[in-house]
């Protein structure tokens, strides 16, 4: 393999991780209990740090493009974990849900090792991606359903 592939294989890896981990902090913690529920054989697991909650800035654009400025506070819940296997996982959370930040850094772990990964990835991170395109769906169907349709008339008279 040369640079160029191992660049692009480097590339693809990281595109995976940033989706599992974006998947895994908008699941839901019920989605999360259950599918720790559902592990025939559960790994060991250590706490490395957390979890434990803060507060973040959260910074905004006018127009999308204008001046940053700080819009305000939220909070957030973060973790990592190491695996009895070695393999540490992270998660970070929106909110105060420290068990539901956990299991997501657990899953995170799972999802890094080729023995778990199609199961995470059937377990949580498809049925997680489809309930929020359905969420889309429903919002952008509800969103058409109001939409007004100007249009001009041109008189005769000119």
């Amino acid at each position: 393999m040369n640079s160029a592939q191992r660049h692009q294989a480097a590339a693809l890896e990281l595109r995976e991780r940033k989706r599992t981990i974006d998947l895994l902090a908008r699941a839901e913690h019920e989605e999360l209990d259950a599918a720790w529920s559902g592990l025939a054989s559960k790994p060991d697991v250590h706490p490395v740090r957390g979890p434990e909650t803060g507060l973040v800035m959260v910074r905004g654009r006018i127009g999308g493009g204008g001046f940053p400025f700080n819009l305000g506070e939220v909070t957030v819940t973060r973790a990592t974990v190491r695996l009895g296997s070695g393999t540490v996982g992270h998660s970070q959370a929106l909110g105060t849900d420290r068990e539901k930040a956990r299991l997501a850094a657990v899953f995170d772990a799972l999802w890094q090792e080729p023995a778990t990964k199609d199961l995470v990835e059937s377990m949580i991170l498809t049925p997680v991606a489809e309930r929020i395109a359905a969420g889309n769906r429903k919002k952008a169907e509800e969103t058409a359903a109001t939409r007004v349709d100007f249009f001009t008339m041109v008189r005769g008279e000119d």
